[in-house]
């Protein structure tokens, strides 16, 4: 398969042949894309993991496209239909619609009005003015078809069966569907329009009841938006080309003239395009742009999940988490520089004077008690109230308090692996133990939560299921090996996502772990029971223990490297040890000297950085982080206003920020920059502290519009479209109920 498709990934990623061909073998020898990226960059040409991504997408690809090759193949010569001719046209193939169209003809097709006029016998005359001979006439020629017998009444019959023939074999010929293929997606036009007598049940699809725009130019959130609508019962659309170019098509490949048997020719042209081509093209065209809209909200989705995932963690330090509520009181708990849970307790702060005196006496004695070093609090229901009721407690500046996002916090409560983890505790005490394991470690601790629960997605429900699993399940992968993962203390889900592991051997390292005793070098790796040595190979460069025997577990030099790492220490009279301790020892190494045909410079060069800073963790500094005093509730906003936030989701049409009103803000794509903004991702992310100014607050639609402009013009909220199918902003929920996974059916309705 990697020979007959090399030239063709080649061409279409703009890559070296050897570069593919180096990266293919290593993905068929079963190495991961972190492995690759990180440890084989000689072999690759230092390739980074979004291309070899791409390489194992293709492959995969062009392997799909290969088995249906061979199944038609199959089918053809079975039925001995396959020419030398057809063949040749098969196998040259590159993609699957030119395979379908060729296949076409071919395929069993279940009764039609062609073939019920071949079984009246219409077939000769329909070739006879198909053939579209000047000196024919057509009539005259129908004549000799009349048949009571065989239900051919009169002549007008007996020609509009020959147009079904010659209709039908116009929509299989693969050249009409490649020109029209391409007339539907380069001139198509969407358009949509609202179900009769829904107009008051579809409100939040006002702005499509009467849209039309190219397909073309449709960005993807307002093409998910009108599917939805569709879905919903709301909305039907369609997608149409001009259709006198289409009928020009036609009559330009398959109308030879202006004479009578030519006429019958153009007049079935017109009726496959009605009736059988242009419903088959704009089904195409619908899937391809479902499937283009699809990848930009996934693309979209796997950005803000990486900047979720790669937020700057507090450490290992004691923590006291607080999941807030007014009507269930505030779950509290202890949790040492590990993540074990210490205690928990329900405190009320909100019930009333001697349940605050109470709740204020529990919170002094248990910092005290446990030396809490920060206190995470939930940003549900109740949590600006909560963080002002701690931060008047006059704790140590030593105390970091800090409003934590428990998005997706409720799922992880009622999950398998939290009844596991805490089988005898309740849903709202795991909750609060995730709030502040979140801000010790976001990453160790979102891997555990099903992406898509975490709402940072953009229309995750519509789009194609699979698809983003196998890309949010990528971009885990991929932050978790770029951080790097602590032997001794991760989670089996976490493990999990190493390279070259999987549920079962983390569940055995795991499970070693805790018959053995902590893990002393990696090479016990290979004790476990099921970690073979390919895994090992994959799995063993990502995975840190701080003072094991050898310095160099605790860093991302791979085990496989050691000796050449003895061998530059001893080349300078001195132990790893020393080299990894003194910048001196270090700066004294001559690279040219270690490069050999399978170690070259850039993994010599990732070598010698790791020395430098062993297992440094590569995620930003925690920086603390407190919203402003003057907003408490949606109420307290007036236009003008100036306050920190964060960034909570990127979509394509703005991004939602959280000012700690418990509802979020959108800063519409015109108001992200001075400058033009033409992708939101290219100037916020996910995570990012922000100073937006409100422009407009609308509390009866529960909207606020902020930008993040230096000098907005206050009052003059952007009226653009943001493809949203809701009329209301993400609003927070008590973190007991099922968070909002899908924040864009609660989009504003602004034209982008």
């Amino acid at each position: 398969m990697l020979e007959k498709h090399l030239l063709q990934i080649v061409q279409e990623l703009s890559l070296q042949p050897r570069q593919v061909a180096a990266t293919a073998v290593l993905l068929e020898e079963g190495a991961t894309v972190p492995f690759i990226a990180r440890y084989r960059k000689e072999r690759t040409g230092e390739l980074d993991e979004v291309q070899i991504t791409q390489i194992r997408d293709r492959m995969n690809d062009l392997a799909e496209l290969d088995k249906r090759r061979e199944a038609i193949i199959g089918s053809l010569a079975e039925r001995k239909l396959l020419t030398e001719e057809l063949q040749v046209k098969i196998d040259a193939a590159k993609t699957l619609s030119v395979l379908e169209d060729l296949y076409l003809p071919f395929r069993p097709k279940k009764r039609t009005r062609a073939t019920i006029a071949k079984e009246k016998g219409l077939e000769p005359l329909a070739e006879v003015i198909w053939e579209q001979l000047a000196a024919t006439d057509p009539d005259a020629e129908a004549a000799a078809y009349v048949s009571a017998e065989k239900e051919v009444p009169d002549v007008a019959a007996a020609l509009a069966g020959a147009r079904d023939i010659i209709a039908e074999r116009i929509n299989d010929s693969a050249e009409a569907r490649a020109a029209m293929r391409q007339l539907y997606l380069t001139k198509g036009v969407l358009k949509s329009k609202v179900v009769f007598d829904k107009e008051t049940e579809a409100a939040k699809f006002k702005d499509y009841f009467d849209w039309s725009e190219p397909v073309a130019n449709c960005p993807s959130h307002r093409f998910l938006a009108i599917r939805r609508g569709e879905a919903e019962g709301m909305l039907f659309s369609r997608i149409t080309p001009p259709e006198e170019e289409a009928l020009a098509i036609l009559d330009h490949l398959f109308v030879k003239g202006a004479h009578p048997a030519a006429q019958q020719v153009g007049l079935a042209a017109q009726d496959c395009y009605k009736r059988l081509l242009g419903f088959s093209m704009e089904g195409e065209a619908r899937l391809f742009y479902k499937k283009k809209a699809d990848e930009e909200a996934i693309r979209v989705f796997a950005e803000n999940l990486r900047e979720l995932l790669l937020a700057s963690p507090l450490g290992q330090k004691t923590v006291l988490a607080l999941d807030p509520g007014f009507r269930t009181g505030c779950k509290m708990v202890v949790l040492d520089p590990q993540g074990k849970l210490l205690t928990h307790e329900v405190v009320y702060p909100e019930r009333g004077a001697r349940e605050r005196a109470e709740a204020a006496e529990v919170l002094k004695s248990v910092v005290v008690r446990f030396k809490v070093e920060a206190i995470a609090i939930g940003n549900g229901t109740a949590s600006r109230e909560t963080e002002a009721f701690v931060r008047a407690l006059g704790f140590p500046s030593s105390v970091t308090v800090v409003v934590v996002s428990e998005s997706g916090a409720s799922i992880y409560s009622a999950s398998e692996v939290a009844r596991e983890e805490f089988p005898d505790l309740d849903l709202t005490v795991r909750g609060a133990i995730s709030i502040g394991r979140r801000l010790m470690d976001p990453l160790a601790e979102l891997v555990k939560i099903d992406p898509k629960s975490i709402g940072v997605g953009q229309y995750q429900h519509d789009v194609d299921q699979s698809a983003l699993k196998r890309s949010l399940d990528d971009t885990v992968v991929s932050c978790v090996n770029h951080v790097g993962v602590e032997l001794n203390t991760a989670s089996a889900n976490l493990l999990g996502y190493v390279s070259g592991l999987n549920s079962r051997t983390a569940q055995g390292i795991v499970e070693f772990r805790n018959a053995n005793g902590a893990f002393q070098s990696r090479e016990q790796l290979m004790k476990v029971p099921g970690l073979g040595p390919k895994a090992f190979e994959q799995a063993a460069g990502f995975l840190r223990i701080r003072n094991g025997k050898n310095p160099l577990d605790a860093s991302a030099v791979h085990p496989e490297r050691y000796p050449l790492v003895d061998r530059m220490a001893g080349d300078l009279g001195c132990s790893v040890g020393e080299l990894l301790q003194n910048p001196a020892r270090r700066s004294a190494i001559k690279l040219e000297s270690y490069i050999t045909p399978e170690v070259g410079l850039p993994t010599l060069q990732d070598i010698v950085k790791e020395l430098a800073k062993p297992g440094r963790d590569p995620r930003k500094q925690f920086e603390v982080f407190a919203f402003s005093e003057e907003a408490m509730e949606v109420k307290d906003l007036k236009p003008g206003m100036k306050l920190p936030g964060i960034v909570t989701n990127v979509a394509a049409f703005g991004a939602f920020i959280d000012v700690g009103v418990h509802q979020d803000g959108l800063a519409h794509i015109s108001q992200l920059s001075d400058q033009f903004v033409k992708n939101p991702s290219d100037v916020v992310k996910v995570g990012q502290k922000v100073m937006a100014t409100v422009l407009e607050v609308d509390l009866e639609r529960k909207r606020i519009s902020l930008s993040l402009k230096t000098n907005p013009e206050i009052g003059a909220a952007p009226r653009g479209r943001s493809g949203g199918g809701g009329a209301q902003m993400p609003k927070r929920r008590e973190s007991s109920a099922p968070p909002q996974t899908d924040w864009f059916t609660a989009a504003l309705n602004r034209r982008h």
